[in-house]
């Protein structure tokens, strides 16, 4: 592991966290929980095999991350967050919520994964009118649906499809996302090629924070 070699908190932590994909495993591992190895690579498009193995690796070193074997009829290695990992969350919720801002047009050859949205909806996003009838919104973009519950003032989002949606919601990621931004509205969005099935007012309970 390298070291920046300076006696200073932040440099100390970057030289455990600040290679490139390690929080990116991180986040990984804080969605998904207990995550198979191929688990990993499917939401890590782009790294090579014997990176996140030797990333793996360091955590485990590092006390980030560790692995246990899966009972029968399983029986594979799954690898979780450490209690020390799991302090991590605040760092990765400042920094998406900093980076949330640069989320304009996707670039040619950006890969998307749908779990990637529950930290953002759950976040950065809240409830618009609390005290009426929780909502249940499907989000048909990216690799498998995810089902977004708002109510009581909380979004509360997993992976899967909704047994009875109050409103569907089916595109591409940057319209899907430019539409919860509030980059354009409904009508540019369906021009866009955006879907809306069901009551357009389930998707105006799912407010931008601030």
């Amino acid at each position: 592991m390298r070291s920046y070699g300076q006696y200073c908190a932040l440099a100390k932590a970057l030289d455990v966290v600040g290679d490139r994909w390690t929080l990116l495993i991180v986040r990984e591992l804080a969605l998904r929980g207990g995550s198979r190895y191929t688990d990993l690579r499917d939401g890590l498009p782009g790294i090579a095999t014997n990176m996140l193995a030797d990333r793996l690796r360091e955590m485990e070193e590092a006390g980030i991350v560790r692995r246990e074997a899966a009972p029968p009829p399983v029986a594979t290695t799954l690898f979780h967050l450490t209690e020390r990992g799991e302090e991590l969350a605040p760092a990765l919720y400042a920094l998406g919520r900093w980076g949330a801002a640069l989320m304009g047009e996707r670039a040619d050859g950006d890969e998307f994964r749908s779990h990637w949205l529950q930290y953002p909806l759950q976040h950065l996003f809240t409830d618009a009118a609390p005290d009426e009838p929780p909502v249940v919104i499907e989000l048909r973009t990216g690799d498998q649906p995810m089902v977004v519950e708002v109510g009581g003032g909380a979004v509360r989002v997993h992976p899967g499809a909704a047994e009875d949606p109050d409103t569907v919601v089916t595109g591409d990621p940057e319209v899907v996302i430019g539409l919860l931004k509030g980059r354009f509205d409904l009508r540019a969005a369906r021009r866009r090629g955006l879907r809306l099935d069901g009551d357009e007012n389930g998707l105006r309970r799912l407010q931008p924070q601030g």
